[in-house]
């Protein structure tokens, strides 16, 4: 019997033995850098770790629960070793968003085995709560200053809508007896503007299709110019055939300046007189801008 036990004991000395001097060889340490903080401030925590050889340590990230702590970043430093011992070291900066007075903090070590972990916690390191508000003192004191302090006035409402209502009254008189002539001039300088953006894009496209005589330059410079005439003159140029646009501007010529265009859509061949036929379109388009201009003008 007494054998029996003495061989149990020293079983379990062998088991224990080794594991108790293999946790001593680690030393962890932690605290912080300041003593206090404000509420949500970023406070530095120091975590170091000294180990013998054949130890595999683990510093937590960014899972690891911090609270009442907030991680807001983390640094780590190259391991150092000296005689047979490596120290690890990392910078935690945290933020405290618990109102108690003090709070009581440590970051564990993991130790990391084949089958198995073993956490390594440091001392616990104390924060207190900086407050930013004074505490209000029992009996309040009172600075004399008789320096004058002007109080703000009422806000005059009767001026303010005396003078709304004149402004509405003003403003509709003007359009009462401007108002034609006040329409017709944004009438005029809208149909300016739109003439401007035509002729922009119109010498833009001209010149890629002199350059690049084919099908999809030819057919964006007709579609560009049907659809100005149609805003100019209100007619389904889009859908007129080159008969039909003749006879409504009363100009056979255009027919030859169409087909002259129209042949490299349908037939990809070119003539000589393309430079032609777009300059005759473009003076269409500059002529029946120009009346259209001259009528809204001379409108009563």
């Amino acid at each position: 019997m007494g054998n029996t036990l003495k061989n149990i004991v020293i079983c379990l000395l062998t088991f224990l033995l080794p594991a108790a001097i293999w946790a001593q060889e680690v030393q962890v340490e932690g605290h912080f850098l300041k003593d206090s903080a404000k509420l949500g401030e970023r406070v530095p925590y120091v975590l170091k770790a000294k180990y013998g050889p054949g130890h595999n340590l683990v510093f937590p990230d960014s899972t690891f629960d911090y609270s009442p702590f907030v991680l807001l970043e983390k640094k780590t430093f190259i391991s150092a070793t000296a005689d047979g011992t490596t120290l690890d070291s990392a910078v935690y900066f945290v933020s405290n968003f618990s109102l108690d007075p003090v709070v009581e903090f440590s970051i564990p070590v993991f130790e990391v085995f084949k089958y198995d972990s073993l956490i390594h916690q440091p001392l616990s390191s104390s924060l207190a709560l900086k407050l930013v508000i004074d505490q209000i003192p029992d009996e309040l004191a009172f600075r004399d200053n008789n320096v004058y302090q002007p109080i703000p006035t009422d806000f005059n409402y009767p001026l303010w809508i005396a003078m709304l209502v004149t402004v509405l009254v003003l403003t509709f008189a003007m359009f009462f007896f401007f108002g034609k002539q006040l329409q017709k001039r944004w009438d005029i300088w809208m149909e300016k503007r739109r003439y401007k953006r035509f002729e922009k894009r119109w010498k833009q496209a001209e010149e890629e299709f002199q350059k690049n005589p084919d099908m999809g330059h030819a057919d964006e410079l007709l579609g560009l110019w049907k659809t100005y005439m149609e805003h100019l003159e209100a007619k389904p140029f889009r859908e007129w055939t080159t008969t039909e646009i003749a006879e409504f501007l009363k100009n056979k010529e255009i027919i030859k300046d169409f087909r002259d265009i129209e042949m490299i859509i349908y037939a990809g061949k070119t003539c000589d007189s393309l430079p032609k036929a777009c300059q005759n379109l473009w003076k269409i388009c500059s002529d029946s801008y120009q009346q259209k201009i001259t009528l809204t003008d001379e409108r009563q």
